[in-house]
């Protein structure tokens, strides 16, 4: 990650603010997606891209309070067009759903917050206790994420968007603390009026990790858990989730190096809600300078019958 400063004098026109500065980061990935059924029976191969530019301000009080923001600029290219946004249910099952779309650009809603040691308090467009849980992304499959099937929690609760809603995204308020190996999180929106939380303490290099949440959507997540640690040469993490009446949602998924610059990782995930259990293989290649070559294979859980393939190049700036 490359970072921009700008001077203090060129951002603020007080002399109480004892530091400032604006980091520029992202990454790019293109490449080709391929499913074996797009619904009509038959099979669709199309290019796949994304853009995004983070762009993270912050200011530090002669009192040592950082404040700051965080907002990106994204453009993908996958699907069609979708008016659905964040926190609309528009499949009609009582579940606010997310954009599986993306199509389209302009900045996200901005995520505003206030840092001391390890206390943070976070309001606007919130990362959200549950997504923010340790152990519920142990791999981020292939080129695209294929689904995101091993995330246990399944996206019922709040989250950090990106989509393109501005000021008109979602609105919530996060208290987030860690200090040595412990952890916590605890969120609160008025989509559903979830309130969610979690723990999480690091033990000989095992992190345990317990989540809740209290909402009006008959599909969010209730309960869930983690456990994720380095075992001899693999990396390995095992997740549970109770996502109200989509049922239980089981994930075991893993990373291991095969050589100084690849690894593979892989997944099997068992949900109620899927007819089919969930598998997903892939490689991530490191070709150095923050670029890399990746491709992946998923089939069942969310794609049923279906087998997506992707493979593309990423770069990381």
């Amino acid at each position: 990650m490359k970072k921009v400063l700008f001077a203090t004098t060129a951002l603020v026109a007080t002399a109480s603010v004892a530091a400032a500065d604006v980091t520029f980061s992202g990454y790019g990935r293109f490449g080709i997606a391929y499913i074996s059924d797009n619904g009509t029976g038959d099979s669709d191969t199309n290019v796949t891209s994304r853009f995004r530019l983070q762009i993270d301000a912050t200011a530090e009080s002669d009192a040592g309070v950082t404040i700051g923001a965080r907002a990106r600029i994204q453009q993908d290219a996958d699907d069609a067009v979708s008016v659905d946004s964040l926190g609309a249910d528009s499949d009609g099952d009582g579940v606010a759903n997310f954009r599986s779309d993306r199509l389209g650009s302009g900045i996200n809603g901005v995520r505003f917050f206030a840092r001391s040691g390890g206390l943070e308090v976070g309001v606007g467009n919130i990362f959200g206790a549950l997504e923010f849980m340790p152990g519920q992304y142990p791999i981020d499959l292939g080129l695209t994420g294929h689904n995101y099937d091993y995330t246990a929690f399944n996206f019922g609760g709040d989250a950090y968007d990106s989509d393109e809603e501005g000021a008109a995204g979602s609105n919530g308020v996060e208290l987030m603390y860690s200090v040595g190996d412990f952890s916590a999180h605890i969120s609160a929106s008025d989509i559903g009026d979830r309130v969610a939380a979690y723990v999480a303490y690091t033990y000989s290099g095992i992190t345990f990790a317990l989540g809740g949440q209290d909402s009006d959507f008959a599909g969010d997540t209730e309960l869930t858990a983690t456990v994720s640690g380095t075992f001899g040469i693999a990396d390995v993490a095992l997740a549970y989730a109770d996502n109200g009446t989509k049922g239980d949602h089981i994930v075991l998924a893993g990373r291991v190096a095969v050589g100084a610059a690849t690894d593979i990782e892989a997944y099997i995930v068992d949900a109620d809600q899927w007819s089919e259990t969930g598998f997903g293989i892939d490689f991530n290649h490191d070709m150095g300078g923050g670029t890399s070559l990746r491709g992946g294979v998923s089939t069942g859980g969310s794609l049923g019958d279906e087998t997506l393939v992707d493979m593309g190049v990423r770069f990381n700036f």
